[in-house]
């Protein structure tokens, strides 16, 4: 399929904001009426990294915390970021064990998403993890997390009537529905 031509047209760019997760800009632009205009565009400095472990009899686990952008409680599947110079696989197996302890043997990327992409350039990789073990969760010393075990038509119902919305979770169970049939 053909690529629609540029519409926008950057005129001068300059940083507003830097730190160790994300560069703030502010780009002068022609917009596509052809009018000057200002666009401000968040630029991770890592990968959104989410995973939904299933085990062998249908139950997934969900973690929750506080999310603090939000001022809200959040169930959501273990996720996190991930350096752009590794693996975002490698980061997922790593996301996975701190958050939950779990190490998964099977794994296959479901989805590759633009998190928000009317201002940022986030992107983010959704993994299913299978053939599960269980050990020790070793959070962040910002998480304050609780791990759930629950069936996924449970925590299914839990998306359609509004509980859930993380959106890396919202597109991981989404998927899964599809793939696993479930």
């Amino acid at each position: 399929m053909q690529q629609p031509k540029q519409s926008w047209q950057k005129l001068s760019k300059k940083t507003v904001y830097d730190n160790l997760w994300i560069h703030v800009e502010e780009h002068d632009v022609i917009n596509p009426s052809g009018n000057k205009s200002i666009y401000g565009v968040v630029q991770f400095k890592n990968y959104a990294i989410g995973i939904l472990p299933i085990d062998a009899d249908g139950n997934i686990y969900l973690v929750g915390q506080h999310r603090y952008p939000f001022n809200d409680y959040s169930w959501e599947i273990p996720e996190g970021g991930g350096d752009k110079n590794i693996d975002p696989l490698i980061s997922a197996k790593r996301e996975l064990l701190e958050e939950t302890g779990i190490i998964a043997a099977e794994w296959k990327l479901i989805s590759e998403i633009h998190t928000s992409n009317s201002v940022t350039d986030e992107v983010g990789y959704i993994y299913l993890a299978k053939q599960l073990s269980f050990h020790e969760p070793d959070p962040d010393e910002d998480e304050d997390i609780t791990i759930k075990k629950i069936p996924f038509h449970e925590a299914y119902s839990m998306l359609e009537k509004g509980e859930i919305k993380d959106s890396l979770t919202v597109v991981a169970l989404l998927k899964a529905k599809i793939i696993l049939q479930l």
